[in-house]
């Protein structure tokens, strides 16, 4: 990171750790929110739980690194630990004292040995001799038998052994691994959950009720579950490896047991079990979370799905298909007329397969090029690059190996893809491939011809129903030259020539960004008007910030529309307003736009502002020209956004975020809830 400048000497930067948790307080707060269906609140705890794992697997080692070494003078770590102590208390204070009185409202509850009748414990003494116990081998402590290795995010228990074990030895600690096949929440059977009650039992609960089972003759002292997270981060030397797909499989068996980073304990856990867990886990006191309550919130996803009241669900929300586009049209002469743009998920990714699906049956198609960054498991778009390439056609995936947490399901399809006889190649060594391009090559006549679909987002169905993204196609011969040629450089590694319409990350993106940030602020100060409204995920990267922070003393109106982690100083300036949208879908577009005086520019990107995905990624950003696109896609993404008065957050003094609903009132307009009702399908007719 470059030393601070005269600029962020006045305002300095935010942390890019708290940036995120305060995130995360903010996805909580809809766990609050009485007007959204109890489940559905249920779900967002889940989520806040899922995303605190990721931080501590991602972005805790090397503060913790620090701190071992003794380099740690600022405190880092002990800031981190700090904000998200905060943030789990937030959490499981939301989880006791909100949601289960409200599920308990709704005769819907989650019973503890002590709560349980006589036949409900029957019930699970039966369950666990049946189903749980054969699975379960505790281990007794001693040199013969030292701490087992314990997985990253599993169950585990910890107990104190009274008395002697077989061989007249006093081994006083064991441990308990429990296997992750085991559901971790258990529904009662109605018969003995009672007249009108849904009840539920936590596994962890089973096994505490029934620890002594699992050490005859011995007698069972203190105990307590616990759950231990290991830094995820994959350490694979691109530049040693011959081959990156062998190496990352071999690589990620060790995930599972990298250095741990954190550990979770329930609140009644003894302080001598507590302390020889963070020894045998080298961590600092800081690094130990009590919770009251289950130590993987997470989980509970299990009870969402073991519940069948949609009353407690959002109401499903059928996307229209592309308002562009004729559902069965030919897609390729539909392109000649002009660009397409669909807005996802209010409008289906089906227009995306279709185009792709078109492509595979058309004769006259000779070639697909797709880089495949998170598909998921979904397999259609994969099961027709294989068919294309079983029809004759010419396919070259690049295949994004490193996508994190997304790796193993990469590597399968790249390995499938491969047999079928696809060209697969992973892109450029120490440069992930976050880039959304898909190009089809079509003879017609005597001339070759390109079309092409660009995106803010992933090849992956399942989440363009969640998350918002813009899906461009176009039939623009220059943009998909730019595509064509970047395929070519991607498997090739070939020198780029001069792009005629997109910009290129880590070559020309950052540069130009600057470049567009200051010729706003130029104009702003001869007073011909300067305005930026850029939204993304996130913005940390310094010069981009530095540049913004002049544009707003220059007297450029800025609006940054920021859905997680921003940097940019508490201490804003007048003209620089952020906000943030926390919505049922999740903010995930990239759109860029830059009046200069008299000249307007709007881009779209795969790319936030982030230094990782200025310098150390493949990323694209192209122009939209057509009139009524451009005024679409600031309608849509843009003003919606900064007029939201239901799920925006708005960014203040101290880096605080503050809800733009005050307390007691009654929510106004929102964006997301506003593009659902002009998108949704029509009501099938009868």
């Amino acid at each position: 990171m470059p030393e601070p400048s005269n600029i962020l000497a006045r305002y300095p930067l935010q942390g890019r750790d708290a940036g995120i948790l305060a995130f995360n307080l903010r996805v909580l707060s809809w766990a609050e929110r009485p007007e959204v269906p109890l489940l559905e609140r249920l779900r967002y705890l889940c989520i806040v739980s899922s995303n605190l794992d990721e931080f501590f697997e991602v972005r805790a080692e090397p503060h913790l690194s620090a701190w071992r070494a003794g380099t740690d003078a600022a405190g880092g770590m002990r800031r981190l630990m700090a904000d998200a102590h905060e943030l789990v208390a937030q959490q499981y204070g939301i989880f006791n004292d909100v949601l289960q009185p409200a599920m308990a409202a709704e005769h819907m509850r989650i019973v503890s040995h002590l709560e349980r009748t006589e036949a409900q414990r029957r019930w699970v003494r039966d369950y666990f001799l049946r189903e749980v116990k054969p699975l379960l081998v505790p281990v007794a402590l001693d040199p013969a038998h030292p701490f087992p290795l314990v997985a990253n995010k599993s169950l585990n228990f910890i107990v104190q052994l009274k008395g002697q074990d077989a061989f007249g030895r006093a081994n006083e600690i064991a441990i308990v691994k429990v296997p992750r096949v085991l559901p971790r929440v258990l529904r009662m059977p109605d018969r003995v959950a009672g007249r009108g009650e849904t009840l539920f039992v936590m596994l962890s609960s089973v096994i505490r009720a029934h620890l002594a089972d699992l050490f005859p003759g011995r007698q069972v002292g203190d105990f307590s579950h616990f759950r231990v997270t290991r830094d995820s981060d994959l350490s694979v030397d691109e530049d040693e490896v011959k081959n990156l797909r062998t190496a990352l499989r071999q690589e990620l068996h060790q995930r599972h047991y990298g250095q741990a980073v954190r550990v979770e304990v329930s609140s009644a856990c003894p302080e001598p079990l507590a302390e020889f867990l963070l020894r045998q886990f080298n961590l600092p006191p800081e690094a130990l979370f009590k919770v009251q309550g289950p130590v993987n919130l997470v989980r509970l996803q299990q009870l969402i799905q073991l519940v069948h009241r949609p009353e407690w669900l959002f109401a499903p929300y059928q996307a229209s298909y592309p308002v562009q586009l004729v559902r069965g049209e030919p897609l390729f002469q539909r392109l000649k007329q002009g660009d397409v743009l669909i807005h996802l998920p209010f409008e289906s990714f089906d227009g995306v397969i279709d185009f792709l699906r078109q492509a595979v049956h058309d004769p006259q198609v000779l070639a697909i090029k797709q880089t495949i960054y998170r598909t998921g498991n979904d397999s259609r778009m994969m099961d027709l690059l294989i068919e294309a390439q079983r029809r004759g056609k010419e396919v070259t995936a690049v295949v994004e190996l490193k996508a994190r947490f997304d790796e193993e399901a990469n590597i399968n399809w790249a390995e499938g893809l491969e047999q079928a006889g696809a060209q697969v190649v992973y892109g450029v060594v120490g440069l992930k491939t976050h880039a959304k391009m898909l190009l089809i090559t079509r003879r017609e006549g005597r001339q070759l011809r390109r079309y092409g679909h660009l995106s803010t987002g992933n090849y992956n169905p399942r989440t363009a129903a969640l998350y918002t993204d813009l899906s461009y196609l176009t039939a623009d011969a220059r943009l998909t030259a730019d595509m064509d040629q970047l395929f070519v450089h991607l498997a090739s590694h070939s020198r780029l020539p001069r792009m005629q319409r997109m910009l290129l990350a880590p070559f020309t993106l950052h540069r130009q960004m600057l470049a567009k940030i200051n010729a706003v602020a130029q104009a702003a100060r001869r007073g011909q008007g300067g305005r930026i409204i850029a939204k993304m995920n996130a913005l940390t990267d310094q010069p981009l910030i530095e540049a913004l922070l002049r544009a707003g003393e220059a007297g450029a109106r800025i609006d940054l529309i920021v859905r997680g982690a921003c940097m940019l100083p508490a201490q804003l300036t007048k003209n620089i307003r952020v906000r943030s949208i926390i919505g049922r879908f999740l903010e995930h577009s990239r759109v860029f736009y830059f009046r200069a005086g008299t000249d307007e520019q709007l881009w779209l990107s795969s790319a936030d502002w982030m230094n990782r995905n200025m310098l150390r990624r493949v990323e694209t950003a192209w122009p939209v020209t057509d009139p009524a696109l451009r005024r679409r896609i600031i309608d849509e993404c843009l003003l919606a956004c900064l007029h939201d008065a239901r799920d925006a957050w708005v960014l203040g003094e101290g880096g605080i975020y503050r809800d733009v609903v005050p307390a007691g009132a009654a929510p106004g307009p929102g964006a997301q809830a506003a593009l659902m009702a002009r998108y949704r399908a029509p009501a099938p007719t009868e």
